[in-house]
Formats: C-alpha cells, sequence, structure tokens
C-alpha cells in the first residue's frame, strides 16, 4: 500500500515462476523491490526509506506471507515520514532488524547492476556485504560495530582540527575496536571470496562462447598489514584529513578480463555477461550457505540479454536450481516463449495503468492468468 507508484495491490502468488508483465513505467520492477523490501528490510533500489513513499502520502506498508522450513511468517514493513521503519514477524517488532536478515535469502538480477562496474567502491563494498550479511550475523555485527567506532573516531579527528588539540592517545579506544571488528570484517570477507570466484569463472564459461579469462581480486589495506599498524602509520594523514584514512571502510573489488580492469577492457556484452556470472554464483553461495533455495528477482533481463545468455539462465530454470522466480518483461509473447517447454508452474500477472479519479497519478491494477 503506499509503496513508490502503486496505491494498493493484492497478489496470490505461485510457488516456482510468477512474471510481472506491462508497459515501461507501470511498477513492474517496484513489485520485485517489494518482495525485496520484505525479505531483506531495505529497497534493492532506494537506500532512503522514506523515498520509497507513493507521493502525497505519509506513509507506505508491504504485507506478505513468507515461506521457511518451519512453515509461513506473516511479514508486514512499514514507513512513516518521521519515524523509524517497523518491521513484523507473526505480530511481532523485532528489536533490531538485523535479526531478520538472512531468515529469507534473495538475489537480484537487474540492468541496475551495471553500476557495480562504472561506479564507486562503494558500490561494490555494499554488494559485498549485503551478500555475506544474508548467511552470517556475525559478520554483520561486527560490520555495524566497526561503522559506529568509525563515527566516533571520524568526529574526535575534526574536533582535533577544530580546537588544535589531541593526539594518537586519544584515539587509542576506537583504534582498538576499529582493529577488533575490522579483523573480523577482513577476514570473513577473504574466506568468501576464495569461495565466490570459482563459482564466478564456472557460470562465466557456462555463459560465454569466448575463452576470456575473468577474475575478481579483494582489495584491501589489511592484506598489506593489521588494522591496529596500519592505524597507527596513518595518524598524520587522518589529522590533515579530518577522517580516517584507512581501514575496510575502504576496501574495493576488482573485475578484470583477461588481467585488464573490466570497466576498461570489457565490451557492454561482457560486462553483462560477467555481471549475470557473479550473480548466479552468488545465488549458488547464498544456497549453499543458507541451505535453502534463494528467490530470484529476474528484472527485464530477457529484454537485456542476447540468445546466447539467455539459454544459459533457461538451462538452469528447467534444471530447477532456482526456488521461486520472478519475472518481469514488456513483452508476453516473448516470456511465453523463453519459458515454454521448462516444466515449471508459471503464472502471469499483467499490469495495466488506470487514471485515479481523485489524482494525476496513476494507479497500477493487476490481473492473472
Amino acid at each position: 500500500m503506499h509503496f513508490r507508484n502503486h496505491r494498493e495491490m493484492d497478489l496470490e502468488l505461485g510457488p516456482e515462476v510468477n512474471c510481472f508483465i506491462g508497459n515501461n513505467g507501470v511498477g513492474k520492477t517496484n513489485l520485485l523491490d517489494a518482495i525485496h523490501y520484505l525479505s531483506l528490510c531495505k529497497s534493492y533500489f532506494e537506500p532512503t526509506d522514506q523515498h520509497n513513499i507513493l507521493h502525497g502520502e505519509e506513509m507506505f506498508m508491504l504485507q506478505g506471507a513468507m515461506g521457511t522450513a518451519d512453515g509461513v511468517d506473516q511479514i508486514a514493513v512499514s514507513v512513516r515520514k518521521g519515524q523509524r521503519k517497523v518491521v513484523v514477524r507473526d505480530r511481532k517488532e523485532y528489536d533490531r532488524l538485523a535479526d531478520h536478515v538472512g531468515r529469507y535469502p534473495v538475489v537480484m538480477i537487474t540492468p541496475y547492476d551495471a553500476q557495480l562496474v562504472l561506479d564507486g567502491s562503494e558500490v561494490r563494498r555494499k554488494f559485498l556485504d549485503g551478500l555475506i550479511a544474508q548467511f552470517d550475523k556475525a559478520y554483520l555485527d561486527a560490520l555495524i560495530r566497526y561503522n559506529r567506532a568509525l563515527v566516533q573516531r571520524n568526529t574526535l579527528l575534526k574536533r582535533f582540527a577544530a580546537d588544535g588539540r589531541g593526539g594518537p592517545d586519544d584515539l587509542a579506544p576506537w583504534n582498538e575496536q576499529l582493529s577488533l571488528h575490522g579483523q573480523e570484517v577482513h577476514r570473513v570477507r577473504s574466506l568468501f571470496m576464495a569461495e565466490l570466484v570459482p563459482l564466478l569463472e564456472q557460470h562465466y564459461r557456462g555463459i560465454s562462447s569466448g575463452r576470456e579469462r575473468v577474475a575478481l581480486h579483494y582489495r584491501s589495506s589489511l592484506n598489506e598489514a593489521p588494522m591496529q599498524e596500519l592505524l597507527q602509520a596513518s595518524w598524520a594523514n587522518d589529522r590533515a584529513a579530518q577522517h580516517t584514512t584507512v581501514g575496510i571502510h575502504r576496501d574495493d573489488l576488482l573485475f578484470t578480463l583477461d588481467g585488464d580492469p573490466l570497466k576498461r577492457r570489457g565490451s557492454q556484452g561482457q560486462q553483462k555477461t560477467y555481471l549475470i556470472a557473479l550473480k548466479l554464483a552468488q545465488y549458488d553461495l547464498t544456497q549453499a550457505r543458507a541451505s535453502r533455495r534463494p528467490i530470484l528477482l529476474l528484472d527485464d533481463i530477457f529484454d537485456k540479454i542476447d540468445p546466447q545468455r539467455m539459454r544459459h539462465l533457461l538451462g538452469l530454470l528447467r534444471e530447477q536450481r532456482f526456488g521461486q522466480v520472478f519475472i518481469t518483461d514488456t513483452d508476453a509473447a516473448r516470456l511465453h516463449l523463453a519459458l515454454e517447454g521448462t516444466g515449471l508452474d508459471v503464472r502471469s500477472f499483467h499490469l495495466a495503468s488506470e487514471p485515479h479519479p481523485d489524482r494525476e497519478e496513476k494507479d497500477e491494477r493487476a490481473y492473472a492468468e
């Protein structure tokens, strides 16, 4: 209710493949994002919760029945302007949203994933952290504690610049916290990457007929020295910059093709292949860690990939490698043809825009077949 451009919608979804079909702008992707919200307490696309409220309204609410090995949970997520986000499971509100993360694993594949290649390191760190946090609560806790200590240390550095006082010893308590939690985050990231990279290479070979060599490198200053040593050595730089210049908050992922950065060397087709392979590797690893098949969200995917990449993805669908799948597309005939012969229970929901009598905005309706 009142989520993004949807005023209200109630859908009875199928257990295997669900297709949202309609013209651009009717809100197909927003339905995928609603599922992502119910699963992980956040939007895949818009990090500011209140920006997801329908224009002119004061709040949004999402409700859904989420299946687990123990039965079906009733989940509700609500955001009201000026108030904190509320997430409720079976009528009981979470004290910590982190306790919800990982209960319903989900993987999204969307054209917007190109940001992983084209944008800055923060986008790639968020991708990595979000992936690991789905099934490692200790990692999420360490990351939260690290970020809290980082804020405190940076506040002190700014204060030192303002009043001309302060020295390295004043930062010692926060250095200790950053070292403790930063080393743990770095350790888990390193182990995780060692598992993710072979899966990436395997899927890339399966999608591409070329002989390119792909790799994924985890770049971190902690690869060279312990966090405590880095903080001590960076005191002068940190004081001049008024913020912490070393640590896991500056880590990055380097995507390469034949030894060169993918961003510079790879064609658009090679970049798309790399990103699909990366997301499929994410799916495999999430499934292995969570001991259940994640929800798979495919946003406008069949319109953006060529037949060769489509064949690989459809092959995985036919093998029933995935859990519940949600697909958006503008072309019903193309989607029907692509999914024909998979042997899966496919349900289609056609979205159409209808004018609301009291507003200029459009209200979306869906009908199923």
